[in-house]
């Protein structure tokens, strides 16, 4: 019996995060993920700016001190964006073709900008709202454990 409470205590303690859990309720409001992300702010307290450039994040917020070392959005936004906008557009050029037939020139010249605005407003949109999702649901990297 003793054997099995122990290795119940060793599964339940492999599944808790080692980095401390973001418990902020008391002191900040909870904020909107989506909303805070699309505004480029920060995920805890909303107020402060989340990124430094157009895609590099900030060290911390300036309003509530939050360190952004835990932010790591990796390839998911990327595979979003090429995703989404690329739907958008090759819908777009297809639907262009059949109803119009116009020229080369004309897909170059209205397609190749519209996607490079496209991507670069919704990669930042995307990684904002990411990392700011992997703030409210504490996501970590998986480790396991090994005794």
């Amino acid at each position: 019996m003793a054997a099995d409470r122990d290795r119940t205590l060793t599964s339940e303690q492999d599944k808790t995060p080692d980095k401390i859990s973001h418990d902020d309720s008391a002191l900040f409001a909870p904020v909107d993920p989506f909303k805070v992300g699309i505004q480029g702010c920060c995920p805890r307290c909303g107020q402060g700016k989340l990124f430094d450039g157009l895609l590099s994040l900030k060290p911390r917020c300036a309003a509530c001190d939050l360190d952004y070392a835990f932010a790591d959005a990796g390839d998911g936004p990327a595979v979003f964006v090429i995703l989404i906008v690329g739907f958008i557009v090759i819908g777009s050029v297809l639907w262009m073709q059949i109803n119009y037939a116009p020229p080369i020139w004309v897909y170059i010249v209205l397609f190749a900008p519209l996607t490079i605005i496209l991507s670069l407003l919704s990669l930042r949109w995307c990684k904002g709202i990411l990392i700011a999702l992997q703030y409210r649901n504490n996501a970590a990297e998986g480790r396991v454990h090994r005794d």
